[in-house]
């Protein structure tokens, strides 16, 4: 049998701050979907990780892992700072390639690339302390703030989060939360 990735371990998440200030619950909603995201895919191998849902979808659980590490980059270093992000795996040529080439073969080391960029992007969003003033990006040529960068992680994740759900039980019947 495969190695499993990432080893199951215990849910340590919580509720959190219910009466914490606005950047305390935004940091809080988007590191426990970080830790979600995590558990969803613990206890599996590189083989489950890249199974297919559905024809025609392509979607897996390496694809999410691969697609929200590129989320991460963009939104908390390319937009949040202004760096100049290489690509991971969608490019120009190839947009989707984040979902598209996922594959078992890839999934270990895809798994530690969202680990690392995770770490990266914790710390480039704990440098940036406001949340009202403009970042240095732009979307769609507008000016945006932390608030809407952070706002959006959360529900990029929470989609991306219940697409996980499904495809989780699909490969092994695990459903959770």
């Amino acid at each position: 049998m495969t190695d499993i990735i990432v080893a199951p371990f215990d849910d340590t998440r919580s509720d959190g701050p219910m009466l914490g200030g606005e950047r305390e619950l935004l940091d809080h909603w988007l590191e426990l979907y970080r830790q979600s995201l995590l558990l969803k895919i613990s206890g599996l191998t590189g083989e489950q990780l890249a199974q297919r849902s559905a024809p025609p979808s392509v979607l897996s659980l390496i694809g999410v892992v691969r697609h929200l590490a590129e989320v991460e980059a963009y939104w908390l270093r390319e937009v949040l700072h202004g760096e100049d992000v290489p690509d991971m795996w969608s490019t120009r040529e190839n947009p989707e390639g984040d979902i598209t080439d996922a594959s078992d073969a890839t999934a270990a080391a895809d798994v530690d690339a969202y680990r690392a960029e995770v770490e990266l992007t914790r710390t480039r969003q704990a440098e940036w302390s406001d949340l009202d003033g403009a970042v240095v990006g732009r979307r769609h040529g507008q000016e945006l703030n932390l608030r809407w960068i952070l706002t959006h992680l959360i529900e990029e994740y929470a989609r991306h989060l219940g697409h996980m759900d499904l495809l989780r039980e699909r490969v092994d019947g695990a459903t959770g939360y």
